[in-house]
């Protein structure tokens, strides 16, 4: 498993916060989720052969929330 911390400043209530989960933990490979609303991070756990980190921006973008960075966890 890796662990990233995406940089999402669109993050702003519990709807985006629903929003994120929900579109991530649809994807396969997705071991965790969490945001955090006030820092505007999204905390994943993922499994890379499974699921590349390419299209988890994708899915965040097709949400309406662009990732503006990301580090590892």
């Amino acid at each position: 498993m890796s662990k990233v911390i995406l940089d999402v400043p669109d993050i702003s209530c519990e709807h985006c916060e629903r929003a994120i989960t929900r579109a991530l933990r649809g994807e396969r490979g997705v071991a965790s989720v969490r945001v955090d609303i006030p820092a505007k991070k999204v905390y994943l756990e993922y499994d890379p052969a499974e699921l590349t980190l390419e299209k988890v921006r994708s899915v965040l973008d097709d949400e309406g929330y662009p990732v503006r960075a990301s580090q590892p966890a």
